[in-house]
């Protein structure tokens, strides 16, 4: 049994994390300042003895005896990340400076979850971990991904001069249960104009692809990079490599809900990928791993929770 520090914890991708390790058995911390996290996430988790909830920034340092960290701490989609640029920023960088010095003090070995973002736009394709990337520094979306950047070299950093145990993951598009309603992602936006009969909003052409990992196969790729030996840092490619144009996903969701929305189309927003594909070798080589739930069968999840949220059932969560 571990103890185990999770920032961001209550968002969309930390709460399944949480979930998924105190089912192994951890001792669970969760940390959150719910700038985009929502008690909702980790409210079934509350009453578990072995689940504890913090509620802190992780800009300002904190002080715990942990035996691993998985940073996960940052707003993740544009419309989050950008209502607040100087504090996205400052979450990748000071947020990784603090699970850092924390992680050399207590010898603990610490996951960073980077991003595909770190490739920008990019000129290769499908995208390898060897590929630096093309990114505009100074665009709408760079406190992002200069952040994300910027959090990879602290980590690597730190390993050369304090020998901290890092890992590196870059996570591609992923979707499921508990994205946030409002979230301004692609999976996210569709669902909910679907089931809501809205106009399906498609931003450029809908040529520009994207490719869509599941939740919990993208968890599992996770705790599988935790686990590697101590001298294989990263970073890996996390993603499904299954790649779809937007349009063929708006239609797609359309059928499958029994829509009655109609697609509409606006100008593409500053620096937004035109492709996105995770070059996945490097994941099933060292990790023996690759995504095992087809796009069908994670979308009807996906609805399903979605549904109920619209209906008042669910929960109406936000997404870290």
């Amino acid at each position: 049994m571990k103890r185990i520090l999770i920032t961001g914890g209550a968002g969309f991708l930390g709460s399944h994390l949480c979930e998924r390790l105190l089912a192994e058995g951890h001792d669970i911390l969760c940390l959150d300042n719910f700038f985009t996290g929502s008690k909702d996430n980790i409210r079934h988790l509350l009453p578990h003895p072995r689940f504890e909830l913090i509620r802190h920034d992780i800009i300002n340092p904190i002080y715990l005896e942990i035996d691993e960290i998985y940073n996960l701490a940052c707003p993740a989609s544009p419309v989050h990340y950008q209502f607040n640029p100087i504090k996205t920023i400052k979450t990748s960088v000071m947020g990784a400076i603090n699970t850092l010095g924390l992680a050399k003090r207590v010898k603990a070995k610490i996951l960073q979850a980077s991003t595909s973002e770190v490739y920008g736009d990019p000129e290769v394709h499908p995208q390898p971990e060897a590929y630096w990337g093309r990114v505009n520094p100074i665009g709408i979306r760079s406190c992002y991904d200069e952040g994300k950047r910027a959090a990879e070299c602290l980590m690597m950093d730190y390993h050369r001069q304090n020998q901290v145990n890092v890992k590196i993951v870059r996570i591609f598009n992923t979707y499921g249960p508990r994205m946030a309603v409002n979230d301004g992602r692609v999976v996210s936006n569709f669902i909910v104009q679907a089931l809501t009969h809205q106009d399906i909003t498609v931003y450029g052409d809908g040529s520009q692809t994207r490719s869509f990992c599941y939740v919990d196969d993208m968890i599992d790729g996770i705790i599988r990079m935790m686990a590697t030996p101590d001298d294989f840092l990263g970073p890996v490619n996390i993603g499904n490599p299954r790649e779809f144009t937007i349009i063929e996903l708006a239609e797609r969701l359309i059928r499958m809900t029994g829509s009655r929305a109609k697609i509409i189309f606006r100008p593409l927003p500053q620096d937004d990928p035109v492709q996105r594909k995770p070059d996945i070798r490097l994941a099933r080589e060292t990790l023996g791993w690759q995504p095992k739930i087809p796009l069908e069968e994670g979308i009807e999840k996906t609805i399903a929770y979605f549904r109920a949220v619209i209906a008042g059932k669910g929960r109406n969560s936000h997404d870290a």
